[in-house]
């Protein structure tokens, strides 16, 4: 990660290397936060956040969801965003809104640990590290959705996906593909899963799954191109059917599925659907899509 100069914390923008917390800062200690990954791209117009304001609408549930009331509006949140952007000339990169629990009390019941925000963004490229990725099914299942709030981006939910990415160090895998509770497909570590299968493309529904803000973007893309969708509970053996598969995601982006488990898809090759759906949203992030642009928010007005 290179570091930018400036970070948002609690109301005033500090230097990077100031922005700091107490050693017992409840949520370290035992995960209840809530965080978003927003991206920044470099259009035309100028620097654009994607879809600002359902990012932070975001926040504001998974924060509600352990009943942290964020000092701030929602607007607030979001012009903090763009003043942090603004402070650090960042042109296109990734942003990191967080809300914790600092530092007053210890135990689990957190009542009286002050709600605290800090937002920070820096340069990011590809999370990903290939066009095509080779995925293994877990070991581990995606969190139980009666063990907690499932579609609430919560700090500690993120245990589950380290433990997934821990577990292909040593192999020739890039990313993980979970299960959920059932032996459903679920999501990958950070991303949503999709599959294309005679003319349509599917996805799990939500439920075990992050409700992703890219994932709901894709199926407007989809629709907008005509492009057949479903969500239904896909089998991991009905995966390995695909015609070609993608994972989505703030940081992922688009990425498309190799293979699972080794078996290929698409004789490995980027499918053609995959590849039509990556280059539309690419020109939606970009500012190159007119019938998206209500979703750009401009760094500078």
């Amino acid at each position: 990660m290179k570091p930018t100069e400036y970070i948002w914390h609690n109301g005033t923008l500090v230097p990077w290397h100031d922005a700091k917390v107490h050693v017992l800062t409840h949520t370290l200690h035992y995960g209840a936060g809530a965080f978003e990954g927003i991206r920044v791209y470099n259009t035309e117009k100028g620097p654009a956040v994607f879809r600002l304001k359902e990012h932070v609408d975001r926040l504001f549930y998974s924060a509600g969801v352990l009943r942290m009331e964020i000092p701030f509006t929602t607007e607030e949140i979001q012009e903090a965003i763009l003043e942090t952007l603004r402070k650090n000339d960042l042109a296109q990169g990734y942003i990191r809104p967080l809300v914790y629990l600092g530092y007053g009390v210890m135990g689990l019941n957190p009542r009286g640990a002050p709600v605290e925000v800090a937002i920070a963004c820096w340069p990011w490229g590809a999370y990903l590290p290939a066009e095509a990725i080779d995925v293994k099914v877990s070991p581990y299942i995606r969190i139980h959705p009666q063990s907690t709030i499932a579609d609430a981006k919560i700090v500690g939910h993120y245990v589950n996906s380290i433990l997934a990415v821990l577990d292909l160090r040593g192999s020739d895998y890039h990313e993980a593909l979970f299960l959920d509770y059932e032996g459903y497909v679920a999501e990958g570590p950070g991303e949503n899963f999709f599959m294309m299968k005679d003319g349509f493309l599917i996805t799990p529904p939500l439920g075990t799954i992050l409700a992703g803000i890219t994932r709901s973007t894709i199926l407007e893309i989809a629709d907008s191109l005509g492009i057949k969708t479903r969500e239904e509970k896909i089998t991991p053996e009905f995966a390995l059917t695909a015609d070609e598969a993608f994972f989505t995601g703030t940081a992922a982006e688009v990425t498309a599925i190799r293979s699972i488990d080794k078996h290929l898809l698409n004789r490995g090759e980027v499918g053609e659907v995959t590849r039509k759906i990556k280059e539309t949203y690419l020109d939606v992030v970009y500012g190159r899509n007119a019938d998206f642009s209500h979703y750009l928010s401009y760094v500078r007005g």
